[in-house]
């Protein structure tokens, strides 16, 4: 079990879509539909602003390419848009097992990074995700300071010890 909170961010209210109260899902998930397998979500603030909110989902599909949902509770637009920038989140307990190898982007940040050698790059401030490869946002301990490393195990990560809350990394970029 990774240490802090036992809720996962696995997605993102993006906005109200339609009239009816549906809302548009901005996934973290891979496959984006796996969002919806989980259940139920909680609704939270991520800059904590706001209570949390338990919601189940009455119906998904497509549309375009993203996803749209009507969850309880939300019967029009003006609901809807209340619901604008909350995460969608969900109990550790409820998420399986990584395989082998992965891992979910919750447990990866707050890490420390080190380059090779064992020199303290940063921290894993959050994670990109950029079609081609994952993107870890590393901040360093001087303002300002800031890496984009690829997160690619076997190639740019090297090693991930989730005890030790450490990610060592072979980058060329770094100096």
């Amino acid at each position: 079990m990774v240490a802090g909170s036992s809720l996962v961010p696995i997605g993102r209210i993006a906005g109200p879509h339609g009239i009816k109260g549906w809302v548009k899902i901005s996934s973290f998930t891979d496959p984006a539909q796996n969002v919806f397998g989980y259940a139920p979500w909680i609704l939270r603030d991520p800059k904590g602003g706001r209570s949390t909110t338990q919601v189940g989902v009455l119906e998904s599909r497509a549309h375009g390419k993203g996803w749209v949902a009507r969850l309880e509770g939300v019967a029009d637009r003006n609901a809807a848009e209340l619901l604008k920038g909350l995460e969608i989140v969900v109990d550790r307990e409820s998420m399986p097992e990584p395989d082998e190898g992965q891992y979910y982007w919750a447990d990866l940040e707050g890490m420390q990074v080190e380059d090779k050698v064992g020199r303290v790059l940063g921290r894993l401030d959050h994670m990109l995700e950029t079609g081609s490869a994952d993107v870890m946002v590393i901040v360093g301990e001087q303002q300002g300071e800031r890496h984009l490393i690829p997160f690619i195990m076997g190639d740019t990560v090297v090693a991930v010890d989730l005890e030790a809350r450490c990610i060592r990394v072979d980058w060329a970029g770094v100096e």
